[in-house]
């Protein structure tokens, strides 16, 4: 990727995440713009979305947010000037909750490990690694 497309996706998550957060009212009690990711030829863009709450508060954002698309797109339009305004595709960004899965097992099985082989641990002291 470029680092005229880099700086883009930044500056349309960055202004998405602004127009998101004044105009926008969602069940869910944390929705977030997460990353951008824009086609090289900048008419489409795919926007992540990480929404904290239940399944069906999850489903409620993407539908509110594809609802308003045409409104986003509007304003994105008049904050960010591009010869094209990219076509706005949200998606459920489920990478924190995948992470935070992974922490409890590593936390379920570290009890089971001998203590040299528990992760982050540094045998010699007892005091986890930073």
């Amino acid at each position: 990727m470029s680092l005229r497309t880099l700086r883009v996706c930044e500056l349309i998550k960055r202004e998405l995440g602004v127009i998101v957060g004044r105009e926008l009212k969602f069940d869910a009690p944390l929705v977030t713009i997460r990353a951008v990711d824009i086609t090289p030829d900048l008419k489409n863009a795919h926007v992540f979305v990480s929404v904290i709450g239940t399944p069906g508060q999850k489903k409620q954002a993407i539908a509110a947010l594809e609802g308003a698309r045409q409104h986003l797109q509007h304003e994105l339009s008049r904050r960010v000037i591009l010869k094209y305004t990219p076509h706005l595709h949200f998606q459920l960004d489920e990478s924190i909750e995948r992470g935070t899965r992974v922490l409890s097992l590593l936390d379920e099985i570290a009890p089971t490990l001998p203590p040299d082989e528990v992760p982050g641990e540094d045998p010699e002291d007892g005091e986890a690694e930073r």
